[in-house]
């Protein structure tokens, strides 16, 4: 779940739409056709994420079925765990580099990097079979710069989109988690079915590889200057607060993400679930792999798109898809058969695309423009707070317990954070959007971040 808040208005006025032919507006086209340099970043957001959801779904299937015979379920959440730890960890640094250095830079950077680490495991990979240790490293270099990648593009959609377009770009943005699962369950696990790790690394590199140069030539404009008149520094946003007055400041917003925290300890469970599941339960392959990833990216692609239509505030709207999800998610536990399997991996991954929708709305009118780039590194860092613990502890399940109580497990964990969020929408008023802060305040908050 992702989301961000309305920024300032550019300080250049909007273009004016051409007109298309039969007298309709160009406004009227997909957002991603009548501006470029968002479709562009959003094309490179694709690459990045399906390359990096197709090396975890492939390394976690290779894990299972071809490198690791005993302890497979512990193998499988340690490399999970190591996917989705530097979120965390580097949460700090991230809000710092997002903040001062241009967006269009750490954008770019992130990818090449990351195009480098999978081209020399493709290399090590071809002259042998990978060492696990090389495929862990691998995977935290990934994981690193994908930290980086994601929080910046959020934070520079206002960079690239008009204001009245901010809702429209939010929704593209977090369909491309989804597409990117819908990539990686296609491709993950049959080219290491048929290429092996080398062959999985090398289409990795390619797609981190694309999506640099995607990036370099996409024209971002000049963030609002700051409250002063002094224009921010290498084009970045201008200075937040200290990171943990962010989330102090904003008790409604802190709430929602405890809840989401809660709920990904057993939503991430599902990546570790799922491959462990093929093997034990239904006696498939790489194939089937896929079918299953498929369906939880098919679903997510579905609710990203049609996330805003969902009635009521996001909080009660969040809680019904939450108990939404917890049914479907321990629907394969009951019932040990591929349709039941993909029909609860398709409402599971429509709910989550629902919420992220609701909620990314929500925070981007909520959360104060200058503490944007602080705000979404934590909130990266807060709900991935729970990733690294739920795959190790799954994982190790996994190698204990059969794959149906994990799922049965999966859906009973989300109850009471469904229940949390329902009471929340009952008690709490939703809080009045953030504006821009006045001149002296404003200064004030960035003398106390530096």
């Amino acid at each position: 779940m992702t989301a961000a808040p309305p920024s300032a208005p550019s300080t250049a006025p909007p273009p004016a739409p051409a007109p298309a032919p039969g007298g309709r507006s160009a406004r009227r086209a997909p957002l991603v056709l009548r501006n470029r340099a968002f479709g562009a970043v959003w094309l490179g957001q694709v690459l990045t994420q399906a390359a990096v959801r197709m090396f975890q779904v492939g390394v976690s299937w290779w894990l299972v079925a071809y490198a690791v015979r005993d302890a497979a379920g512990l193998a499988s959440g340690l490399f999970m765990a190591v996917c989705t730890l530097p979120a965390v960890v580097l949460a700090p640094l991230v809000a710092k580099a997002v903040g001062r250095y241009a967006h269009r830079s750490v954008l770019r950077t992130a990818a090449g990097l990351a195009a480098a680490a999978a081209a020399v495991l493709a290399v090590a990979a071809q002259a042998g079979g990978p060492p696990l240790a090389g495929v862990y490293a691998a995977a935290l270099g990934l994981a690193t710069c994908q930290a980086f990648f994601d929080p910046c593009l959020t934070t520079s959609v206002p960079e690239l989109v008009d204001d009245e377009d901010i809702e429209a770009a939010t929704g593209f943005e977090l369909s491309t988690q989804s597409l990117a699962g819908l990539g990686g369950a296609l491709l993950g696990a049959l080219a290491v079915d048929r290429a092996g790790v080398a062959g999985l690394a090398a289409g990795c590199a390619a797609a981190y590889l694309g999506a640099a140069v995607l990036v370099a030539t996409a024209r971002f404009r000049s963030p609002a200057p700051a409250a002063d008149g002094a224009a921010p520094a290498d084009g970045a946003a201008p200075g937040g607060r200290p990171l943990r007055r962010i989330l102090g400041e904003l008790p409604y917003v802190r709430r929602i993400l405890v809840c989401f925290t809660a709920a990904n300890l057993f939503t991430a469970a599902v990546f570790v679930v799922v491959p462990l599941y093929t093997r034990s339960v239904l006696d498939g392959g790489g194939g089937t792999v896929a079918l299953l990833e498929a369906a939880l990216g098919t679903g997510a692609l579905v609710g990203a798109f049609t996330g805003t239509r969902v009635p009521g505030r996001p909080t009660v709207a969040g809680a019904y898809c939450l108990g939404l999800m917890a049914v479907a998610l321990a629907l394969p536990g009951l019932a040990a058969h591929p349709a039941a399997v993909v029909c609860g991996l398709a409402v599971s991954g429509w709910c989550a695309g629902a919420v992220s929708v609701r909620f990314v709305a929500l925070f981007q009118r909520l959360v104060p423009p200058a503490d944007k780039p602080g705000f979404f590194a934590v909130m990266q860092a807060v709900l991935g707070a729970s990733l690294p613990v739920a795959s190790l502890v799954f994982g190790f399940a996994g190698d204990v317990l059969s794959p149906r109580a994990l799922c049965l497990i999966q859906g009973a964990g989300l109850l009471p954070a469904a229940l949390a969020l329902a009471l929340l929408g009952a008690r709490t008023p939703e809080p009045e959007p953030a504006r821009e802060p006045a001149p002296d305040a404003a200064a004030g908050a960035r003398a106390g971040g530096r």
